[in-house]
């Protein structure tokens, strides 16, 4: 699919003012295109139907991936820090960590307190899972909130309210 995009880009890209005779060889990848996106379609049907969320399992994996890291370095940059600072001060600690055999929620105020006295007893906080999955409030964000709003608007344009 995005490689027929790719090319049809590239042919439109080439075509000169008011010239459209190359547009007859876009209707090929058309086709194509369409044809996949109504296999895949039917795929992710059976795949949502029969899919089993297991919560606990999806927890455990997520909370020794590091994936708070980048919120760490924000809280730095909140506090004055600039972010490529921020962003080393973090990596040093992710460093340490993984020598440790720890885990980013593992760590102590004194363990953040030992590469930046910016951190503050809230940056504990800041480093649990569901506090990042939280604070992410956009439209189409993380947070409980904006799943929510997500799913109502996918259930409304499928007809199901």
């Amino acid at each position: 699919v995005a490689g027929n995009l790719m090319g049809l880009l590239m042919v439109l890209k080439g075509l000169p003012l008011a010239y459209n005779k190359d547009l007859q060889e876009d209707k090929e990848p058309l086709f194509d295109t369409a044809e996949t996106i109504e296999r895949c379609l039917s795929v992710f049907c059976g795949l949502i139907t029969t899919l089993k969320v297991k919560k606990e399992r999806m927890l455990r994996a997520v909370r020794g991936d590091f994936s708070t890291a980048t919120d760490l370095a924000d809280y730095l940059a909140r506090r004055g820090l600039p972010f490529r600072e921020a962003h080393a001060v973090v990596g040093r600690l992710v460093r340490s960590a993984l020598e440790q055999g720890r885990v980013l929620e593992d760590l102590t105020l004194a363990d953040l307190k030992s590469v930046s006295p910016l951190f503050d007893s809230d940056a504990l906080e800041v480093v649990k899972v569901e506090s990042s999955v939280a604070a992410r409030t956009s439209r189409g964000g993380t947070a409980p909130s904006q799943v929510q709003a997500a799913l109502e608007r996918a259930e409304k344009i499928v007809g199901l309210r």
